[in-house]
């Protein structure tokens, strides 16, 4: 039982250590999306690196991400061998993967150019469209070698977390940002007031470049001291492919890889269709910036805690107990995400003007990044409601239905993205991701229902509407508020904006809160404890 407990409050310790880190990454990464707002809008040069580091970030999100296939694959086979066994094994696989990967660095640099036609084929159409190319392809063959980098940040990712040690893994990411925000820092000195002229695009592009590629080997840098202090491995190249653990390794990393990727494709395919239309890309970034910071951090405060307990549930006898917990994580992803997403669509256009609009991104680039942003807004709810039941699956040992579904999303999205592009431009490429994410969800509760002898559903439907309700409400309140005070205080500047924004969105969270709380949900107690209990650390 004692151990039972420390196990849990370990969980937890894990838990908020990553969330911290997680934290610090995610502000430092908005501050570089700031700098590379004011120093760029939506010109040439953002727009092509959008371009140019989708394969680049694909590998990085895939290969080097936190929960990726080759940290998974690492912690669970690198967990169960003691550290004199693990080193070799470390180093064996990084020079298997290393080399692997050194190969498609290479290949990425001598075919940059197809792969940006592939990519985006849409620039090929204007004059405009093919100095983007020219700037993507250049990027593309500077940051080639994130395709290593990302390999080996993702063993070195699981190898730490393996000898549990969590903070530096989940705050390394924060040197990338760092990295591009001094090289921008640098070109605006040297540029001035020129830095978005036309003729400087090109510059600007390479800085971004070589910005993400510095940061991405400092991120691994940092790592590889960390492990070989641990006695986890060095940079030793070592032919050892016959050893104990190899295969295991591969044997999950193999499949786990497969499977993330199918997710990736959904991105390539809405830049693709955004490469028709003028600074999507850019656009397109920076409102999945403003979307994807508070539901990373907030993810984790759900996801983290749920995904052992699902695990320990997933028995016959248990299931009544996992239903409850299947309602109780839906119900705090809608008690957070509705009003969140709700209150973001009615106040996208002071958010982005608070956060972007300076320098170069003037106020037609507001308007056009806000659109986008309504869209994404709309959809949260749906994001993180579906990221809750895939773990379900997976605690069940099924990972074969969530994969499958991605499969269809696949075609469903590419189908929804030219529909809906047609018929809404920019904003219709995410509202064609909300679609296949509502489908993904529905698709999952209905197979759930039938894998586990069936769900609630009467049950759960009062405590949803009630959130759906008190969301609509609280956004209209807000949307009241922020009119009246738009005409009234009428502001220009950032103080101004910023008050319309603090006073509506305060007034808007009141009023869902004043609601929620005669809803009588155990799970709202639940939640106002939990961050009780982090603020109180």
């Amino acid at each position: 039982m004692a151990q039972d407990k420390n196990t849990r409050r370990s969980i937890a310790s894990i838990a908020s250590i990553v969330a911290a880190a997680t934290l610090i990454s995610k502000i430092f990464g908005l501050v570089r999306q700031q700098a590379i707002a004011a120093a760029f809008g939506v010109g040439a040069a953002v727009d092509a690196y959008n371009y140019a580091y989708v394969i680049p970030g694909f590998l990085l999100v895939l290969l080097g991400g936190i929960n990726g296939p080759f940290h998974s694959a690492i912690v669970s086979v690198v967990a169960k061998r003691e550290k004199e066994d693990s080193a070799p094994l470390i180093e064996t696989i990084t020079t298997l993967i290393g080399g692997i990967l050194l190969v498609v660095t290479v290949i990425l640099v001598i075919f940059a150019n197809p792969l940006v036609d592939l990519v985006a084929p849409g620039l090929q159409t204007t004059e405009a469209g093919l100095k983007i190319h020219e700037i993507a392809v250049q990027q593309l063959r500077i940051m080639a070698p994130m395709a290593l980098l990302s390999g080996l940040i993702g063993i070195g990712f699981g190898t730490l977390n393996a000898a549990d040690m969590y903070w530096l893994p989940s705050i390394s990411p924060l040197f990338s940002s760092v990295a591009l925000i001094g090289g921008l820092g640098a070109l605006a000195i040297a540029l001035r007031g020129d830095i978005i002229a036309p003729q400087y695009a090109m510059a600007g592009g390479l800085v971004l470049a070589w910005g993400t590629l510095i940061g991405a080997l400092l991120q691994w840098l940092v790592q590889v001291v960390a492990q070989w202090r641990s006695g986890l491995g060095s940079l030793r190249l070592r032919f050892e492919f016959g050893r104990p653990g190899v295969k295991e390794v591969l044997k999950v990393m193999g499949p786990a890889t497969f499977s993330s990727g199918m997710m990736q494709i959904n991105v390539y395919t809405d830049l693709w269709f955004a490469s028709f239309i003028p600074g999507t890309a850019s656009a397109l970034g920076y409102a999945g910036l403003l979307v994807q910071t508070p539901l990373g951090i907030l993810s984790n405060a759900i996801l983290v805690p749920l995904m052992p307990i699902f695990s320990r549930l997933a028995d016959p006898p248990d299931w009544d107990e996992l239903k409850r917990r299947i309602r109780q994580g839906l119900i705090l992803t809608a008690l957070t995400m509705l009003p969140l997403g709700s209150l973001m669509m009615v106040l996208a256009m002071p958010i982005v003007r608070v956060i972007y609009e300076r320098f170069a991104f003037d106020r037609e680039a507001s308007e056009f990044v806000a659109a986008i942003l309504v869209a994404y807004g709309s959809g949260m709810f749906f994001y993180l409601g579906r990221d809750v039941l895939v773990r379900v699956f997976y605690a069940l040992g099924d990972g074969d239905t969530p994969f499958k579904i991605s499969i269809v999303n696949i075609f469903l999205n590419a189908l929804l993205d030219y529909l809906l592009i047609n018929a809404f431009g920019a904003p219709g490429l995410v509202l064609a991701t909300v679609g296949v994410n509502i489908v993904s969800m529905v698709a999952l509760m209905v197979l759930l229902d039938r894998k586990i002898n069936g769900l609630p559903w009467q049950d759960w439907l009062k405590p949803f509407a009630g959130l759906t309700v008190a969301s609509a409400i609280a956004a209209a309140a807000s949307w009241i508020s922020l009119t009246g005070l738009e005409a009234g205080i009428k502001a220009e500047g950032l103080i101004g904006v910023l008050v319309e924004l603090g006073v509506s969105g305060t007034i808007g969270l009141w009023i869902f809160g004043a609601i929620v709380t005669q809803l009588g949900l155990p799970e709202v107690d639940l939640f106002v404890k939990r961050i009780r209990t982090k603020i109180g650390r």
